[in-house]
């Protein structure tokens, strides 16, 4: 979406957080998309590190799901194998099969782990993925939107078309909560939903 909307992927946390004053000297975290907070491990040998977890919203585990309260800083775990990562509330995060390059497999089914504790919206952008056209206007978009309150999902009617796109796919989608904290499974499994580009709504708790 950075073409579209002048977007920009990674970020200094002030960009997100101007009103919290602790964030303004902070230069060893940066957003990932607006969802995603990556804190690398600049100390030789380090396997731990500080973590300060903005205000106005709660943070998720990327790997385990724990919650954590904005507004504190928090010493992690930092292992060799994996840099220390986080989702913030309201979050819808997509994963899609693993591929070599852009048109090796078409993404028959996406997982979307979406994060409570406030609303959120993502939106699901598909082109060719080895051309240009989609400056002519070949591409499609999903737009996502989850209410925090009713703990639904909308997903909406598909927008555009595109030589060699799915005309049906299967959404996994995995709740996490303060209660029901999982971390990111390649494998995982949550409510299935049969899409073929009409809206639907989906309740995730009942």
């Amino acid at each position: 979406m950075t073409y579209f909307k002048d977007y920009t992927m990674m970020r200094a946390l002030v960009m997100d957080f101007g009103k919290d004053p602790k964030v303004n000297d902070i230069g060893d975290q940066y957003m990932f998309g607006d969802a995603l907070m990556v804190c690398p491990v600049y100390t030789y040998q380090a396997t731990d590190r500080e973590v300060y977890f903005p205000t106005t919203t709660g943070w998720y585990d990327f790997y385990t799901g724990a919650f954590v309260e904005g507004g504190q800083k928090i010493r992690v775990e930092a292992p060799y194998s994996r840099m220390p990562l986080f989702v913030k509330e309201g979050a819808i995060v997509p994963f899609g099969p693993e591929i070599q390059y852009s048109d090796e497999k078409k993404p028959e089914q996406i997982t979307l782990y979406l994060y409570a504790g406030k609303n959120g919206k993502f939106t699901l952008y598909e082109d060719e993925g080895v051309n240009y056209n989609y400056e002519q206007g070949a591409y499609t978009t999903i737009d996502f939107n989850y209410n925090d309150a009713s703990r639904t999902l909308e997903i909406g009617e598909r927008q555009g078309s595109f030589d060699g796109m799915l005309q049906e796919r299967t959404f996994q989608l995995v709740y996490v909560d303060k209660n029901r904290p999982q971390g990111v499974n390649p494998d995982a499994t949550g409510i299935e939903v049969v899409y073929t580009g009409q809206p639907q709504t989906i309740k995730l708790v009942e």
